[in-house]
């Protein structure tokens, strides 16, 4: 009976233990890692099976699982760092531990695994864009002039700009794209900013969002920042505005409608979307002088 009970409690607490499986969601990484003798799968699409009815079966029996993405290159200066024998499992799996809190994750949530790894890989490239745009911010400085933090100041600046977008907005859900073009590429942010019952605003990826319309405020980078609305019962309204000096430009309705309309590597017109309106950006506001760097 004693003996029972034992086997009891380890299972209800199994289901207390969070999981983390590092996710090798390429044919490219994949075939990296097969040169370790102790990784068994040859086959990139039975792999992904074998881990989707993992992650299944952790599901059902109500255990948590956080996928994250398992790069073979960072996994291989991991062990170089550490002295650990890459070529071992407990070595995968310290690597694992490690991305659990470092790396792009997502929890899993029952979706196909091929509705999961395009959200993963996005993920990455989101974390990805926010410490490039960071790291670029910390090296900008303090001002020759006055002593001031140029990144933190462009960043007060670019939440203080968020936050007035965001309060101008009609109501419903909102998506913003910001992009800001200098080398070596161009750095592109997407922000969701939907409400729930009560008009309280969720925003998601706001920290990313923030970090790289302030490296164009920042730098004085080309780039510009583009706002879709939509609610229930109206047309959606698209507007936007191009970043100007420490500020934005409204874009004119024209200008947005060309954007929309336009194909950016052909150059040929696109029909435009029905039911959209493609308009001007209501006034920000604040005439006094904003929060920011201004030399």
């Amino acid at each position: 009976m004693a003996h029972t009970d034992h086997l009891t409690m380890r299972r209800v607490l199994r289901r207390e233990i969070a999981g983390t499986i590092g996710l090798l969601t390429d044919e490219h990484d994949f075939r990296a890692m097969r040169r370790y003798r102790s990784f068994t799968f040859d086959d990139h699409k039975i792999y992904l099976e074998q881990v989707e009815a993992l992650l299944r079966t952790r599901a059902s029996q109500g255990s948590h699982t956080t996928i994250a993405l398992f790069d073979p290159q960072e996994y291989a200066e991991f062990c170089a760092e550490t002295g650990l024998d890459p070529d071992a499992p407990s070595s995968r799996t310290r690597f694992t531990a490690e991305l659990a809190t470092t790396g792009p994750t997502i929890p899993y949530d029952g979706r196909p695994l091929s509705d999961v790894v395009p959200a993963l890989v996005d993920e990455a490239v989101r974390q990805a864009t926010w410490e490039y745009a960071s790291i670029l911010l910390a090296r900008l400085g303090a001002c020759a002039t006055c002593g001031e933090d140029i990144g933190r100041a462009a960043f007060t600046r670019a939440a203080d700009l968020l936050v007035r977008i965001l309060d101008t907005a009609p109501p419903g859900s909102r998506h913003l794209v910001c992009s800001v073009t200098g080398p070596p590429e161009t750095l592109v942010s997407v922000l969701h900013a939907d409400e729930d019952g009560q008009g309280a605003a969720h925003l998601d990826e706001a920290l990313e969002f923030t970090t790289v319309l302030a490296l164009g405020l920042a730098t004085l980078s080309p780039g510009g920042l583009v706002m879709r609305t939509s609610a229930p019962g109206t047309t959606d309204r698209i507007y936007g505005w191009r970043l100007r000096g420490d500020g934005l430009e409204p874009l004119t309705a024209g200008e947005v409608f060309d954007a929309y309309c336009t194909d950016i590597d052909s150059g040929d017109l696109i029909s435009p979307e029905s039911g959209v309106d493609y308009c001007v950006p209501p006034d920000l506001g604040g005439t006094q002088a904003p929060p920011g760097h201004h030399h």
